[in-house]
């Protein structure tokens, strides 16, 4: 593991990989042994991804999470936050996206998301905030069929100060079957 762990009241992380313009290419990682020889490195930076009251509010519905501070445009103006928030698992639910438009791997039959661990939500995304994330693998382990990888994935808000999301994700990437 590289570098320390972000804390929910630290500022976000810039990798030292160059950060992707909006229409760039997601690096490409090339079967197992490149990516075990990426282990505690960072793999990239996605694209900007808008989180609008649209998103918001049709997560609410398929949740059924629509407490005020998600929907009630109103109501949440004169709240905590002065506007509506995405909920915490929306964002998390978004980093498959963003995680995408920072690398994609090849040589594997099927990518399974294993689960996360650490998952943090240091600071809240606005309506119409957007974020990008930035993903450094943590680790890779043979398991039978292939490698389970283990990314941080820190997702900030553009202007932000501190991240909206940290978590570590756990990935198996399975093996194309021999004949």
């Amino acid at each position: 593991m590289s570098g320390p762990v972000p804390t929910p009241d630290a500022p976000v992380p810039t990798p030292d990989a160059p950060t992707p313009a909006r229409d760039a290419s997601p690096r490409v990682v090339r079967g197992f042994d490149e990516l075990r020889a990426l282990a505690g490195q960072p793999l990239g930076s996605s694209d900007w991804l808008t989180v609008d009251q649209e998103r918001i509010d049709a997560f609410a519905r398929v949740t059924e999470d629509e407490q005020w501070i998600h929907v009630d445009v109103e109501r949440a103006a004169a709240g905590p936050f002065g506007t509506t928030i995405a909920h915490g698992h929306l964002t998390t639910s978004l980093i498959p996206r963003l995680v995408r438009g920072a690398y994609r791997f090849e040589g594997a039959d099927s990518l399974v998301n294993y689960g996360s661990d650490k998952v943090r939500f240091p600071a809240p995304v606005p309506a119409g905030a957007r974020i990008r994330a930035h993903v450094e693998l943590i680790d890779v382990t043979d398991v039978r069929g292939g490698v389970q990888a283990r990314t941080r994935v820190t997702v900030e808000r553009e202007g932000g100060s501190k991240p909206v999301c940290v978590a570590e994700t756990v990935t198996r990437m399975l093996a194309k079957e021999s004949a």
